[in-house]
């Protein structure tokens, strides 16, 4: 239990960081690089269109993580001394987490990254942390294989390059060809890559539960579940202004699950 508490701690911060370094290295390398072209248009440089579309990312995969964080599911043994049947038959949805220490409804699993449980309250935020970040990792994976095939010419264009490129790049790093700042960006795109993959896993795989209308925990436990159309079932997650949503970080305003919380 212990080390799950430290892991509760000590994710955040490894993702925070990596978040802090993917902005130092997108403002003072990525970008910086991009405007060298003088022929671009000024309106439409690459240096702008770069930077809108990472802000972009970047702003909503931030904003929905603020939201997981402060939409936690509610505590629901707090209301379990209200009703002695309630406590004796609870809904076949609930769980109680060890690490937070506290029941909450329609639990789906306990996510280190940010330190809380995922539930009714804030799984839309979730799925949508999970898309954009995904998308900002890959992105900026893309933008320093531009910069590294600029600065160290090489060509990607073979399938089997970004494989070779670790070990090609660690003896040259020895051998005093390749800068320690360029061994960094080569080593954060392994690094984007992976979190990429595993965020976009992540994303499908919760997806596919919704339509279900299933949790996580229901999956794992083998719990049955009533069958219902699997519009409803992504209705009562997303909610109606689910487009907004997408473009914009918000709470699940029009949802299902918070009109059933109101009441």
């Amino acid at each position: 239990m212990l080390a799950l508490r430290l892991l509760n701690v000590v994710a955040p911060a490894y993702f925070l960081c990596i978040s802090l370094v993917t902005f130092v290295l997108q403002l003072f390398l990525f970008l910086p690089s991009m405007r060298e072209d003088p022929a671009a248009a000024r309106l439409f440089s690459p240096a702008l269109l770069h930077g809108a579309l990472f802000l972009f990312l970047s702003a909503n995969a931030l904003g929905n993580y603020v939201l997981v964080i402060q939409n936690s599911p509610d505590d629901l043994s707090t209301f379990q001394g209200t009703s002695s049947r309630r406590a004796q038959c609870p809904p076949p949805s609930t769980h109680f987490c060890r690490v937070c220490a506290r029941v909450t409804l329609r639990h789906d699993h306990h996510c280190f990254f940010t330190g809380n449980c995922i539930g009714s309250r804030n799984m839309r935020n979730f799925v949508l942390f999970c898309l954009y970040t995904s998308l900002a990792c890959l992105y900026s994976m893309v933008a320093g294989v531009a910069y590294i095939s600029a600065v160290l010419s090489i060509s990607f264009a073979h399938p089997l390059a970004f494989l070779t490129l670790l070990p090609t790049s660690i003896s040259q790093f020895f051998s005093g060809a390749v800068l320690g700042s360029e061994m960094f960006v080569i080593l954060m795109l392994y690094l984007w890559f992976a979190v990429g993959l595993a965020c976009a896993g992540f994303c499908c795989h919760q997806l596919l539960l919704i339509l279900r209308g299933q949790t996580r925990h229901q999956a794992r436990k083998g719990m049955a579940v009533s069958a219902r159309p699997w519009r409803k079932n992504l209705q009562e997650v997303f909610g109606k202004r689910w487009l907004l949503g997408l473009l914009v970080p918000m709470f699940n305003v029009g949802s299902e699950s918070s009109k059933q919380q109101d009441k």
